[in-house]
């Protein structure tokens, strides 16, 4: 007598759901990070170094004490008082005890920019501050020429970072804006693809910001007008470049900031763990 034959195995769940354990960064992405993240601290700390040396910006070629500066940090007697003070065009705010003006450890007045915790190395000295700078400007580059190339090889960029045509659409961008204003985090699948505002922001990173560091970097460099004098030409001037390395640095301080406060409020200890392992718990919601 034959047997009615059994219906083949269901076949295995291939789409990750909510609270799956799943791979989420690959092992360069995560090299790369860190990396990149305590070359980011290094060269910040030391640039402010740097900048506390002459603690004024300035547009185009020159500049000097008694030139126009758009920004400045610095102190100023005030009737019987001292003050530190930041002016940015013409407009000054009173940042007594933390910027301009400030009291070390030991108890003495410092007149300097940015204080001590905040500076490699925390007590004044431009030469250290410049060795520690360009040490770990070329690990910054260095890091990122290899993370873009394996970025194309494994096609990383063009999976996870391309904006499709419907994600430019104003509708889906204002959509992404208020869950975002909303704190409402994808659950689901969904977690492990970026949405078109974390795409935009680590686009400008990787392709603005970082690139932008290093070329204003170098047209700092006064070696660089022998070699390659366009990339001084291109920002208007070494005083320009300087002007535009730091608020590239201050743009790449906000992103770091918002970066941290997304990671916390998502999550902090599956966030961490994403970065460090690899192994990421995908949530459960509603927005799978």
């Amino acid at each position: 007598m034959n047997e009615t034959p059994l219906p083949p195995p269901p076949p295995p769940q291939t789409t990750p759901r909510g609270g799956d354990l799943v791979l989420r960064h690959r092992l360069p992405t995560r090299l790369w990070h860190w990396i990149n993240a305590f070359a980011l601290l290094v060269l910040l700390m030391s640039g402010l170094m740097i900048f506390n040396a002459h603690p004024r910006l300035y547009w185009g070629d020159y500049g000097a004490n008694f030139d126009h500066a758009w920004l400045k940090v610095g102190s100023a007697r005030t009737g019987n008082s001292e003050v530190g003070y930041l002016e940015i065009a013409g407009r000054r705010w009173d940042t007594t005890g933390v910027l301009g003006l400030w009291t070390n450890p030991d108890g003495q007045v410092q007149r300097r920019a940015f204080p001590h915790w905040a500076t490699i190395p925390s007590r004044y000295s431009l030469a250290e501050g410049r060795i520690w700078h360009l040490a770990f400007a070329w690990v910054l580059a260095g890091g990122l020429l290899l993370y873009l190339l394996w970025s194309l090889a494994a096609r990383h960029l063009q999976r996870d970072l391309h904006i499709t045509r419907g994600e430019w659409r104003p509708a889906h961008l204002w959509q992404d804006v208020r869950d975002h204003a909303r704190l409402r985090f994808p659950a689901g699948a969904a977690a492990l693809r970026y949405s078109v505002l974390q795409k935009l922001a680590y686009a400008l990173v990787l392709f603005v910001l970082l690139p932008g560091m290093i070329l204003t970097g170098l047209a700092m460099s006064p070696a660089t007008d022998a070699w390659a004098p366009l990339v001084g030409e291109m920002f208007g001037g070494r005083q320009s470049a300087r002007s535009v390395h730091f608020l590239f640095a201050m743009a790449l301080v906000g992103f770091v900031l918002v970066h941290v406060t997304m990671t916390v409020l998502a999550g902090p200890l599956n966030e961490l763990r994403s970065i460090v392992t690899g192994r990421y718990r995908l949530p459960r919601g509603e927005r799978a």
